[in-house]
């Protein structure tokens, strides 16, 4: 498989003003994090509260942060405790299917109400400001010269998104993925703050969680895995451009509880859709380089489903996971 999801590209964005969505204001909504300040699920979950909050479309918004166990304790805190998560929401994206086929979580999305995808993110690698590694050719460079000295990191655990788009990269050009040493951080912030002490060689992560410490010089994005340049960032060169067929994007998304009532659900449903479609939300939206990706109900669950085969090809091809027998 040359060429990775083109999750952001291919979904379809249903387009419409707040003004065409009749959405009467709710009393409250509670956001479920599933990981500390900072990363990618924090910041996505923020944005869509802030529009929610801005466009008066809920008159309370809340959140509540738990890391732990690569998002595995708050999805299992959520799932077994319906009394107190029955209205709520719980924001994932891609490692929720990784982490299944890997038998991390004993949960899938099957036992939640996929609510909705609101974005999605390409993913990108960056080196430390003052790092010699200038390029996506002169990281493979450092791997081959010194394997066991060369680290990386993400926001994710090991053989999560953060881990096998890197190795996945790095395989194309010959680098053996089972041999990129990883080290797993509890979400996008650590991991970052873990490249600016120098710990790792060069940080795997979304884009969204990059892009301002790029700009502010405390990082240097050396490739980013979307098909063409981003606009709010045109000169970070994409993977494409310097030789290497692929790209890959990680949709973020809302669950529900299973037992939340039909009308609660619909009602998320609208809510979201009036909160990322709104002008509040499209600033923040541009500024982080986030990809449009909204897709509800029904057809949210059939991307999962088709997501969830892609990804277990992708993570067979690059030795993850072991094959299907036939």
């Amino acid at each position: 498989m040359r060429r990775l999801l083109r999750y952001a590209t291919n979904a379809a964005l249903l387009v419409c003003s707040t003004s065409m969505l009749a959405v009467e204001s709710k009393d409250q909504i509670h956001f479920l994090i599933p990981a500390g300040p900072g990363g990618g699920w924090d910041s996505t979950a923020r944005a869509v509260g802030l529009a929610l909050d801005q466009g008066g479309i809920a008159q309370r918004v809340t959140f509540e942060n738990l890391s732990g166990g690569g998002g595995g304790r708050a999805l299992a805190k959520f799932i077994e405790n319906p009394n107190r998560y029955r209205d709520a929401l719980i924001i994932s994206s891609t490692p929720i299917i990784v982490r299944s086929l890997q038998g991390v979580f004993p949960q899938t999305f099957r036992d939640l109400r996929p609510v909705a995808s609101v974005i999605s993110d390409f993913s990108c690698f960056a080196v430390h400001p003052d790092s010699d590694i200038q390029s996506f050719k002169d990281l493979v460079a450092r791997f081959k010269s010194d394997p066991r000295g060369t680290l990386a990191g993400g926001g994710s655990v090991r053989g999560d998104t953060d881990h096998f788009v890197l190795a996945r990269a790095l395989q194309l050009a010959g680098i053996d993925p089972l041999r990129v040493r990883y080290l797993a951080y509890d979400g996008g912030g650590q991991a970052a703050a873990s490249l600016a002490a120098r710990e790792i060689n060069v940080l795997s992560t979304g884009f969204s969680e990059a892009i301002g410490q790029h700009r502010a010089g405390l990082l240097r994005i050396i490739a980013v895995t979307a098909e063409r340049p981003i606009e709010s960032a045109p000169s970070i060169p994409t993977l494409i451009d310097q030789g290497f067929d692929l790209t890959f994007a990680n949709w973020r998304g809302f669950f529900a509880h299973e037992e939340t009532s039909e009308a609660s659900f619909n009602e998320f449903v609208r809510n979201l859709e009036a909160a990322v479609t709104s002008s509040y939300f499209e600033v923040i939206r541009e500024r982080n380089g986030w990809q449009p990706h909204f897709i509800a109900g029904e057809e949210f669950t059939t991307f999962l489903l088709e997501q969830e085969a892609q990804i277990r090809t992708l993570m067979q091809t690059v030795g993850y996971l072991e094959a299907e027998s036939r």
